[in-house]
């Protein structure tokens, strides 16, 4: 498994651009926070299962004779690589980019030169929040535990999207938001890997039956 490349990452979000209408296929950042919602999940959802929504926002079946297979042999290898990170606990490189603003957009929208932290990585956690809405099996595991770490995530959407959760709510008003995009996107990772060791705990070694070997220190994860 190859991480894929800038050149093809274009190619992706090129080939995501091209699906036909009148699917509605995530945008390339959308489709990274999906991928990580849907392998936190406590049990593997298939691929026949998860990939649909890749396409279409609303899971509806692609048009006859459209072929996805290179696409989505790009987006397995990215599954594979966000996946193998969060079997690792260690850091990836969440698929979020810097808002551009041209000179107009800057005067229309009142548009300054500090990108605001939750509107660059907004469409990662909608992707997030699509799996865990596909998929609710993460969401129903114990609220406390998944408390901190969601709220990290969903702080960034608008409070009137969080329908009945109060709770999730309350605790997102004790959070102070990020103020460089640096560190929303770390809290991306650090909530990412909160998750994985709910819903996906790594199996606790067995004991040695004799003493191991001596070796070097363990290293340490980037995040």
């Amino acid at each position: 498994m190859q991480p894929l490349s800038e050149a093809e990452m274009a190619q992706l979000e090129q080939m995501l651009d091209r699906v036909p209408a009148p699917l509605e296929p995530l945008d390339i950042s959308m489709l990274d926070g999906y991928l990580v919602g849907v392998l936190l999940q406590p049990k593997a959802v298939q691929a026949f299962q998860w990939a649909r929504y890749v396409l279409d926002s609303e899971g509806r079946p692609a048009p006859a004779g459209f072929d996805s297979r290179e696409l989505l042999s790009l987006v397995k290898r990215r599954y594979q690589e966000l996946n193998q990170a969060i079997v690792d606990r260690q850091w990836f490189d969440p698929w979020v980019f810097e808002l551009a603003f041209d000179e107009e957009d800057k005067e229309s929208e009142g548009a300054d030169d500090d990108a605001n932290p939750s509107e660059v990585v907004f469409s990662w956690v909608a992707g997030f929040a699509l799996a865990t809405d596909v998929f609710p099996d993460l969401m129903r595991e114990d609220a406390a535990d998944l408390l901190e770490p969601l709220a990290t995530l969903f702080m960034h959407l608008d409070p009137e999207d969080l329908e009945d959760a109060d709770d999730l709510l309350e605790e997102i008003k004790t959070l102070e938001p990020p103020k460089e995009v640096s560190e929303a996107v770390e809290g991306l990772v650090v909530a990412t890997l909160m998750l994985a060791d709910i819903t996906r705990p790594q199996p606790r070694a067995a004991a040695p039956q004799r003493p191991p070997a001596r070796r070097g220190p363990p290293p340490r994860g980037r995040y």
